[in-house]
């Protein structure tokens, strides 16, 4: 029987190329975004939803007529989300409010409209797009990197819970990958040196931008061996190493990062 997945953030950057990859490996994708759902989905051969994630009732609904058109449900990505960047004392609420509608209400909300699914039908995998700084103490993003470590927290202890119902759940925490969010970051809201300049900044901090391909790729084979955390490229995997071994050294380091910025 085909499998199904929804992928919200669909239409452009990581949720792109994961829809894409689905797509090649014969699953039936829908993919949910607030634009260019419709070309996108045009381009890779898949359906496609207009949605706001932050639209509870919305994406409950798309869930259920994935499950109602196809007889179930087996992934729900929940990717989309949003890059807010600048010093704590110029952001607003707005930037706190907006990065913890998509960011992680988003999640929330895919949970919420998945898991239920998942529990009846016996079997199913959320994957939810976190960030390395939802693992490490990320200045200048302080809204993004609050709600990428709610979404590891959420998703890390979901897992404990969904096991017993057979489901699993995973969560993506990748460092600098090359997408549109680098070049749209504060959509909407007061901009902020550090937005202007994030992708500048990233290519600085990481070396080189990781592909969103080469994520697609890695969150697939995580997601077969039923990992928890997909921590991705092997560069990010170190950052990581040296939070966990030394959690005041990474302080330390970030505070040299951000000194650096402002100075």
């Amino acid at each position: 029987m085909t499998r199904t997945a929804i992928v919200t953030g669909g239409a452009s950057g990581i949720g792109r190329a994961i829809a894409a990859e689905l797509v090649r490996r014969g699953v039936q994708v829908t993919i949910a975004d607030i634009a260019n759902a419709e070309r996108t989905a045009k381009e890779l051969g898949c359906g496609h939803a207009v949605v706001d994630v932050t639209d509870a009732a919305a994406v409950r609904d798309l869930a259920e007529e994935v499950k109602a058109r196809h007889g179930r449900l087996d992934f729900m990505f929940n990717n989309a989300g949003i890059g807010i960047g600048g010093a704590s004392e110029e952001l607003t609420l707005d930037h706190w409010n907006r990065a913890i509608d998509v960011n992680l209400k988003g999640v929330v909300h895919g949970v919420t409209a998945a898991y239920p699914i998942m529990i009846e039908q016996g079997f199913g995998h959320i994957v939810n797009t976190g960030s390395l700084a939802g693992l490490t103490p990320a200045p200048l993003m302080l809204p993004y990197t609050a709600t990428k470590h709610a979404v590891v927290g959420l998703s890390i202890a979901l897992r404990a819970e969904a096991a017993a119902h057979g489901v699993r759940v995973s969560v993506v925490c990748p460092g600098f990958v090359d997408t549109p969010l680098l070049d749209n970051t504060n959509p909407g809201l007061p901009q902020t040196e550090v937005a202007r300049r994030a992708r500048s900044t990233a290519i600085k901090a990481q070396g080189r931008l990781y592909p969103a391909e080469a994520v697609a790729r890695d969150v697939l084979r995580g997601v077969a061996r039923n990992q928890a955390l997909i921590v991705t490229p092997a560069s990010a995997r170190a950052v990581w190493r040296v939070v966990r071994l030394s959690p005041s050294l990474a302080i330390r380091v970030a505070g040299a990062a951000f000194r650096r910025f402002v100075s």
